[in-house]
């Protein structure tokens, strides 16, 4: 009789043990499944993520071009701004080589004034002053051409702008600040002062 309850008791702990075995194996499984789709869906997330931030990889060739091209279109720009100062200093040193070139001619338009004014009036209708004449109003007409201008001064309110004065008069017949007299001419060249007029103000 006891051993028959030995067997039993056997029996029953044997029973337990494949149940346990069993239990741990179906564990294992279910833990190794649960793993395996884990890394797949992680997987599949990181190829997904990975489109939507880098999107597709661009060719060596592409920016290749890319860079090329950024790089011509740096140089064309650089090159037109380039352009464009060359311009304006060549435009810049020209008006100053004119203005050099007519400061020098004035000092003869002044001689060619002095010269006819101390011609006496009997002595106009001589061919050699109407010839003189004649050179100092082409000379004029030259110069107007290339917009080189005599300067307004008697009879205008005094500018410094234009004007320089020298001297100063009492003189009931011009208004205060007025240009009674100019004894040089002065002249601009597009709108620019080549040399002030050198005049008298009333006071």
């Amino acid at each position: 009789m006891v051993k028959e309850a030995v067997e039993e008791v056997k029996k029953s702990a044997a029973e337990a043990k494949e149940a346990e075995t069993d239990t741990d194996e179906t564990t294992e499984t279910s833990e190794k499944v649960e793993n395996e789709e884990a890394e797949e869906t992680a997987k599949d997330t990181e190829k997904k993520s990975g489109k939507k931030l880098f999107g597709k990889k661009k060719d060596k060739k592409d920016e290749k071009i890319e860079e090329l091209t950024d790089k011509l279109t740096r140089q064309m720009a650089e090159f037109d701004n380039f352009r464009k100062r060359t311009e304006k200093e060549k435009s810049q040193m020209y008006e100053v080589g004119a203005k050099d070139i007519i400061e020098k001619i004035l000092p003869v338009v002044d001689n060619f004034e002095r010269g006819l004014d101390a011609v006496k009036e009997e002595d106009k209708e001589d061919p050699f002053v109407q010839g003189m004449e004649k050179v100092y109003k082409h000379l004029l007409t030259t110069l107007e051409g290339i917009e080189v201008k005599p300067i307004e001064a008697v009879g205008q309110p005094f500018d410094p702008n234009f004007h320089n004065a020298v001297m100063h008069v009492e003189d009931e017949n011009f208004g205060e600040n007025i240009v009674a007299e100019e004894f040089q001419k002065g002249y601009t060249y597009r709108d620019s002062v080549v040399r002030h007029s050198m005049v008298k103000v009333a006071n």
